[in-house]
């Protein structure tokens, strides 16, 4: 493995750095001498903090952003109350652990990841590696006569590539040697966007409040509320058997057309592939629901599914549109009487598997391979 020692110049971590990299172990080191505890928050005095922190999770929600509050500085932009965006980070951590809602966790986990990611593009080297070794990377700057910037060691480089698809991330495919894997800054800052996704959602995970002050339980319901509307569902758990008798009847309708070869629209292809695998279906499985199509291509069709069910791209994991949509494009098909008491298809299954029991030839389990009829 390389030496590790070349020299570079030291870099600490202004209060600058911390406000827009929260994420850092150095924040708790900040917020220490200031020892907040629960009850503090619903205090006139932070009022403002956890006003911020609502913004914060308000627009992980639906933008799928966590911008910083910023002002203009010369010819320049910086943040404008460093101090409050570093101590509404933890207060956002704690609300959303609050709704106890994974899909929420998860939101808000990769916006405030590729909130990182779009600063980090824009950062020295030098930063750049700090952050890194704050992850406990065995990662150094590359020789200067290299074509590369980093040097990483390949076990830090597949932990956080193995969740991207595309062939570059294949360790095959990069420079590797002595087991060093040298990469761009490009790279180094997309590998740590995963990295700060998994701190980020175990910190989510780990919270153990046994009891919310009232007003904080009350922000976390609306939270919960926002996210039925954005993101499409108000809670995010499913039976682990997928139960095709829950299905809403437009969705029943484009599966029996699908299994049929019939032509699907492609609003009907994307709401049926969304809804399968927000319910817990694996991207395989519904790639294998459209293998038999005349227009079947399996290297396309496997990367469409798995964009949508956030393998690939950006990450984001595409919800089934709302029924007001797919009655837009002429999709909703066969509404029966709960279609009329809910607004989206997800919802729908959630509260139809609640009440039905399962036949055996009802249930579509992961080892479905959903083949046509």
């Amino acid at each position: 493995m390389m030496d590790r020692t070349l020299s570079i110049e030291p870099v600490s971590f202004t209060k600058s750095d911390i406000a827009k990299y929260p994420f850092l172990k150095e924040t708790a080191r900040y917020l220490s001498p200031l020892d907040l505890q629960i009850e503090d928050l619903t205090s006139p005095s932070m009022h403002q903090i956890l006003d911020r922190a609502m913004e914060r999770v308000t627009s992980a929600i639906i933008d799928f952003t966590v911008r910083p509050l910023i002002g203009a500085q010369g010819n320049r932009y910086i943040i404008k109350n460093p101090e409050k965006e570093i101590i509404s980070f933890p207060v956002a951590i704690m609300l959303v652990s609050a709704t106890d809602n994974s899909l929420i966790k998860k939101r808000y986990a990769l916006a405030e990841a590729k909130q990182a990611t779009s600063e980090l593009n824009s950062e020295s080297k030098e930063l750049i590696l700090k952050i890194a070794l704050d992850f406990g990377w065995k990662i150094t700057l590359a020789p200067f006569d290299s074509a590369f910037e980093f040097v990483l060691y390949f076990s830090d480089f597949l932990q956080n590539a193995s969740h991207l698809h595309d062939a570059k991330w294949k360790l095959i495919n990069s420079k590797l040697s002595k087991g060093d894997v040298y990469l761009n800054k490009h790279d180094v800052v997309r590998l740590l966007q995963e990295e700060v996704k998994r701190r980020i959602e175990k910190r989510l995970n780990n919270t153990p409040i046994d009891r919310y002050p009232p007003e904080i339980s009350e922000l976390a319901e609306k939270l919960k509320i926002l996210a039925a509307e954005h993101i499409g569902q108000a809670e995010t758990e499913f039976p682990k058997v997928v139960v095709q008798e829950a299905f809403p009847p437009c969705i029943n309708a484009l599966y029996d057309a699908a299994s049929k070869n019939h032509h699907l629209p492609h609003m009907g292809r994307f709401a049926l592939t969304a809804f399968l695998v927000n319910i817990g279906m694996s991207p395989e499985s519904v790639t294998e629901l459209f293998r038999s199509f005349s227009d079947y291509n399996e290297r396309l069709t496997r990367y469409q599914v798995e964009h949508i069910a956030g393998e690939r791209g950006s990450g984001t994991k595409y919800t089934c549109p709302q029924c007001s949509i797919l009655q837009t494009h002429n999709v909703c098909k066969n509404r029966d009487d709960l279609c009329k008491r809910i607004y989206h298809p997800l919802k729908y299954y959630k509260i139809k598997s609640e009440i039905t029991t399962p036949s055996q030839s009802g249930k579509l389990g992961e080892s479905s391979q959903l083949k046509s009829n």
